[in-house]
């Protein structure tokens, strides 16, 4: 009896697959799709992809061009991996792309998407990025907070200097993660979320977690008879993630809310510096607001301004270090530049970036290759047209920004890290591609609209990061003959390394500066 059953249940579930397929069959028809390699039942193009779902579809690409349909599950996708079809879909189409899709595991990370990055292009998701530009990350504000920024490279670099005295290897990346948690941390909930050495290790493995719990395709979501299924058991996963983060928060929101109750009490007028969640519980508190937050709104977009700012720095900066390791005359070059304009006496400076054109060089060229953001992921809204084929509404748009990086047809040895083609025949940079998106060739924080609002603080991070890292220290990696480090990359949301950068840091200056 239960072998009949379970023959019945695969007969039922093949008629259901015959009939979903027919209707979408003669919906798509009509239309002239992009160019697509043969799908199969149920699960249409999954199999085609692996655990760097980005490096599977530069696998297609290159077989089937670079605008390619695919079925993921039941849900229709394009694929763009070239910068001309980057184009006309986030600059000539881009009105038919300013959503993103709703995935389910960042759907429930970020309460039913009642944060910023997935909020539906509207009134709430403008009111939100004209607060994010404007209050957390505009200008006045990158100024204001200097200083912050500045005293949390020094305690980084003081942390890399007593590991360097006791001879001690240091995970590079924990330690860069820490020291950009506490950056944001500071900036926008005026406290460092690493005062205590348990806590530091938790929120690195929080973000850490949720970026790699986004990234991961839910199989689930893309069946539809296996839509209220957890095939891959990610519920329990994604609810003690988002559990831990939120008792992060509301113990936060909590401390806050008291300081600013004492305040009022006092008759502080609160003329200060607010960060970003101050503001927030402004327009929380405000009856009158043209904007109603909840509680999951400032969760959702503190949330963002975490999983943006913290992680993705910071693996940036590990790659670039790695890819530097590797290349000892790019070191060695970088190296040299920062001798000549800033001297051994003092360590760089933010301030000092501006004339520092192959630091700068190196970043683009770590973002070229490791882009942090590897996959830009809209739905389109209406019907529209792209180099000539039709693209419905519904249909799910992956811009391969990793793949863009490594076009043959745009960049020379795009395999071969060199900073250098970043720089004009004088070596200032200047005449180069920017890393905002504008001409399409390099796109590590998006274009148009719903690029990232970030972009001007990862780089002032990471590239005075790097060149501190640069200045301060050699870096020693293994015993013996070993002299590299391995380039594999790990699965997540923000394009990990696959295995930690471990390395002794052995001050490289004679009379170390002070940075205390």
């Amino acid at each position: 009896m239960p072998d009949f059953q379970y023959y019945l249940l695969l007969l039922l579930v093949w008629l259901a697959t015959i009939l979903v397929r027919n209707f979408f069959l003669t919906k798509t028809k009509k239309a002239r799709l992009p160019p697509s390699p043969r799908a199969l039942p149920i699960i249409g193009h999954l199999h085609l992809l692996s655990r760097i779902p980005h490096q599977a579809l530069h696998k297609l690409s290159n077989q089937h061009g670079p605008l390619i349909y695919l079925l993921f599950g039941s849900k229709p996708c394009v694929i763009v991996s070239s910068p001309e079809m980057a184009r006309e879909c986030l600059k000539t189409q881009e009105t038919c792309f300013l959503n993103r899709p709703k995935m389910t595991n960042i759907d429930y990370l970020t309460y039913g998407s009642a944060d910023f990055v997935l909020a539906p292009y509207g009134q709430y998701w403008k009111f939100m990025k004209k607060l994010c530009m404007t209050e957390l990350l505009g200008g006045r504000t990158l100024e204001q907070n200097i200083s912050v920024r500045g005293e949390e490279i020094k305690q980084f670099l003081q942390l890399l200097l007593d590991k360097a005295n006791a001879n001690e290897a240091v995970d590079v990346g924990a330690e860069l993660i820490r020291l950009t948690n506490n950056i944001i941390s500071r900036m926008a909930l005026r406290t460092r979320c690493s005062e205590k050495e348990d806590e530091a290790e938790e929120v690195g493995k929080l973000v850490k977690e949720m970026c790699e719990l986004a990234g991961k395709a839910n199989v689930s979501e893309m069946i539809w008879f296996c839509k209220n299924l957890d095939l891959q058991g990610f519920g329990k996963r994604l609810k003690d993630v988002r559990g831990r983060y939120d008792a992060l928060m509301e113990r936060i929101m909590k401390e806050h809310e008291e300081a600013r109750k004492k305040k009022k009490e006092m008759g502080d007028g609160g003329d200060g510096i607010k960060d970003v969640l101050d503001i927030l519980l402004d327009i929380y508190e405000d009856e009158s607001s043209e904007i109603r937050m909840t509680r999951e709104n400032i969760k959702g977009f503190i949330m963002n301004m975490f999983g943006a700012g913290t992680d993705t720095s910071a693996v940036t900066t590990e790659w670039a270090i790695s890819e530097l390791i590797n290349h000892p005359h790019v070191m060695a070059k970088a190296r040299k530049e920062i001798d000549i304009v800033i001297g051994k006496k003092r360590v760089v400076e933010e301030s000092d970036i501006a004339n520092l054109p192959y630091i700068q060089a190196i970043v683009k060229e770590t973002l070229r290759l490791h882009p942090t953001g590897p996959l830009v992921v809209r739905e389109c809204t209406e019907d529209c047209m792209v180099a000539g084929y039709e693209i419905l509404a519904k249909t799910r748009l992956f811009v391969n920004v990793w793949a863009i990086g490594r076009d043959p047809n745009h960049w020379e040895n795009p395999l071969e890290f060199w900073p250098e083609r970043f720089l004009d025949k004088e070596g200032d940079g200047k005449s180069q591609l920017d890393v905002r998106g504008q001409h399409f060739h390099l796109l590590p924080f998006g274009s148009g609209r719903r690029s990232c609002p970030g972009a001007t603080l990862a780089m002032q991070v990471v590239q005075t990061t790097l060149a501190s890292m640069v200045q301060c220290f050699e870096w020693k990696v293994g015993d013996g003959d070993q002299y590299s480090v391995d380039m594999e990359e790990g699965p997540g949301i923000s394009l990990p390394r696959a295995h930690p950068l471990v390395c002794i840091p052995v001050a490289r200056l004679t009379a170390f500066p002070s940075i205390n």
